[in-house]
């Protein structure tokens, strides 16, 4: 086994790592969620906790990793006598993005199960970190089956494994870590508010924290055994610190007006539910045990709230992460105005600011000056140009040659109604076109290919009843063979990919107008977040059209990348959608079971080059003739309409809807499948 990075041996990162360390002295905080850009120590850190978790007391030769002073009257493996048990260290378990649903919950085997009545149980990841550390890199890209799974889990403690009526139960505790790059794409607001925590993570911008790091890593990654022999004083100090701090949490008291500033803070902020208040009355506690104190201060509940929070507060994937702390400390004041003097100015170490005190480091010019919460470093949503971006230049007609203009800002997003790819798919889980798939209704059975996961009970006994006679059947059980055994088939939903063709040339550059089509898109954008869609968007103005953000699971870039976009120039449509081709025929072989939808956002005018209407016409024919699923979304106004989107959905042929049509709410809005090149009549 691969010696760990030492977790006093990581630079800044004051958040992160206070995040991890209250969830070691209380693992009833919750978990944390760690969010931020690539190579910031994440993995690393989370890793390296494991190290300093106390050694857990478990039932000699249990799988279920039961607490021999209180075992689990359930485990598959009990009951269990009582007895002094082993000690074994805390587990760090991983899940992998891919895993499947028998990896994490366990296996039945349903052939013993039939056949002999037997509950022969494989346990899972969450039989395995029971107690221990349950760690989702990646966690946003984790699949919707799998986080189901989780959020059951985590809500009962408990796993359960059910197979046509057999079932196996038991406890599964953990504590939830999960790591994310927000440019990825976001969480499912459920498995959000799991997280008793967030932390926002960068890499610093400080020159010379940055040597540090590396000299650090180089020397790890030339002797792990050695680099981890330097530290292994302050590891036993920060060991010996939590095992403390644990002792001293169930002294540590939560007074009435802490209570209330808890309270006061959570429904300023609106967040919904109580979990908000449980959660940082916990992570108070928490800091004033790490701190060493017996009483919560208000500094401690400020600290908590900036922990506990800011991902409870979101309502949508538009809005900017992060809390107003001026809001905060107001709303502090005003519920306990005289708690006030206890300002987290204690003894702990590293105190500025953070309640119960950022954790301890030793050596190395790595003690940061700054708050390691980045949530105010990455730009809102605003749309660009502010909020008086319309004043003036809104009352001027758009330029009718190419001069570029400033980007216009998006209209209020609406409810869109859903479009869809026709046919079966068997692309990754979401919530948008029929699929085959592993959750859903069941719709028939077949032979399993591989391992059985989805028992088809009736057509099981069919295929091994005409069998029983020459099977030497005696008793009342059905002799059942490996080839009786059926697979069900199940039809549920799929994500897709949706890409974005905008028209961003002169006549689509009006203010009103262009305001009303990126608010068009932006609630296309939405319903994507909300379907589990990859999204992609390619924008044509002037002479060329561009990939402005490549297939991705990030709403939130795609949204940003719209808001900045300017307008102006002439209108290469032929162009934009034959980028979309070169676009689409990559993602076919990166991943070839998501299906595209191409939403093509335009009035339909074309201009520029010889003969640009033909050209857009073959471009779109281009798109038909492989079976691409398209939709147009006609942005032409007036009372006068030539009816170019329209004839460019029939080239491409799919459908076109204008953006009124496009309002779930309007009468037009009825959902229907966009109409697949090449589809029979």
């Amino acid at each position: 086994m691969s010696t760990p990075y030492p977790f006093t041996a990581i630079v800044g990162q004051d958040d992160l790592r206070l995040g991890l360390l209250l969830n070691a002295v209380s693992p009833a905080v919750g978990g944390v969620l760690v969010r931020g850009e690539k190579g910031t120590a994440k993995s690393t850190a989370v890793r390296a906790l494991a190290a300093l978790m106390p050694e857990v007391p478990v039932v000699s030769g249990c799988r279920f990793s039961c607490d021999p002073s209180a075992p689990d009257p359930a485990c598959p493996d009990g009951p269990h006598e009582a007895g002094p048990g082993v000690s074994r260290p805390a587990r760090t378990v991983e899940l992998p993005v891919g895993a499947s649903e028998d990896r994490l919950v366990g296996a039945l085997d349903i052939e013993r199960a039939l056949s002999e009545g037997v509950k022969a149980f494989e346990p899972g990841l969450l039989a395995d970190a029971h107690r221990g550390i349950l760690y989702v890199d990646e966690v946003n890209l984790l699949h919707d089956h799998l986080v189901d799974l989780l959020l059951d889990a985590a809500a009962m403690g408990a796993s359960y494994v059910e197979r046509e009526g057999v079932s196996v139960r038991h406890a599964a505790r953990f504590l939830l870590v999960g790591t994310m790059n927000p440019e990825e794409g976001e969480l499912r607001p459920q498995l959000l508010d799991r997280f008793g925590l967030t932390v926002e993570v960068a890499a610093s911008r400080d020159t010379d924290q940055r040597v540090e790091v590396v000299r650090r890593r180089l020397a790890y990654d030339d002797d792990p055994e050695g680099f981890a022999a330097r530290w292994a004083r302050e590891e036993t100090a920060l060991r010996e610190r939590i095992a403390a701090a644990r002792v001293l949490l169930p002294r540590v008291v939560l007074g009435d007006g802490v209570l209330r500033q808890i309270a006061a803070t959570c429904a300023a902020f609106e967040v919904d539910g109580m979990r908000a208040d449980i959660v940082m009355a916990r992570t108070a506690t928490a800091l004033a045990a790490w701190a060493g104190r017996e009483e919560v201060t208000a500094e401690d509940v400020r600290q908590a709230a900036l922990l506990a929070l800011p991902h409870r507060r979101r309502r949508n994937p538009f809005d900017a992460p992060g809390l107003d702390e001026e809001k905060l400390d107001d709303t502090l004041r005003e519920a306990e105005g005289d708690s006030d003097d206890g300002d987290g100015d204690d003894d702990g170490p590293g105190g500025g600011g953070g309640g119960g005190g950022v954790p301890p480091q030793s050596g190395g010019p790595d003690a940061p000056d700054r708050e390691a919460g980045t949530g105010d470093d990455t730009p809102a949503d605003a749309p660009a140009g502010g909020d008086g971006s319309g004043s003036g230049s809104e009352q001027r007609p758009a330029p009718a040659g190419g001069a570029e203009q400033a980007p216009v800002g998006a209209s209020e997003p609406f409810r869109a109604k859903m479009l869809s790819v026709p046919g079966l798919g068997e692309g990754a889980a979401g919530r948008r076109s029929r699929a085959r798939t592993e959750h859903g209704r069941t719709t028939g059975a077949r032979r399993p290919e591989g391992a059985l996961t989805k028992l088809h009970l009736a057509a099981t006994v069919q295929a091994a009843a005409p069998h029983q006679r020459a099977r030497g059947r005696s008793g009342r059980g059905l002799v059942v063979r490996r080839d009786d055994l059926r697979q069900a088939t199940r039809e549920g939903r799929e994500g897709n990919l949706v890409l974005f063709v905008v028209d961003a040339s002169g006549s689509m550059a009006a203010r009103q107008r262009m305001g009303a089509v990126k608010g068009a898109v932006l609630s296309l954008l939405l319903d994507a977040y909300q379907r589990r869609d990859k999204v992609g968007l390619v924008t044509f103005r002037g002479k060329e059209a561009e990939v402005a953000l490549p297939p991705t699971s990030s709403v939130d870039a795609a949204a940003a990348r719209l808001e900045s976009l300017p307008t102006g120039g002439r209108t290469p449509l032929a162009a934009g959608l034959l980028k979309a081709h070169d676009v689409l025929r990559v993602e076919r072989m990166r991943d070839p079971s998501r299906r595209p939808l191409l939403v093509v956002v335009t009035d339909g005018r074309a201009t520029g080059g010889p003969d640009p209407v033909a050209l857009a016409a073959r471009a779109g024919r281009l798109h038909a003739a492989e079976g691409t699923a398209s939709v147009v979304v006609d942005c032409e106004t007036g009372v006068v309409r030539l009816g170019l989107a329209a004839q460019l959905a029939r080239e491409l042929g799919g459908g076109a809807v204008t953006l009124h049509e496009l309002r779930a709410d309007s009468i037009a809005g009825l959902v229907k499948d966009v109409t697949a090149a090449g589809r029979a009549a």
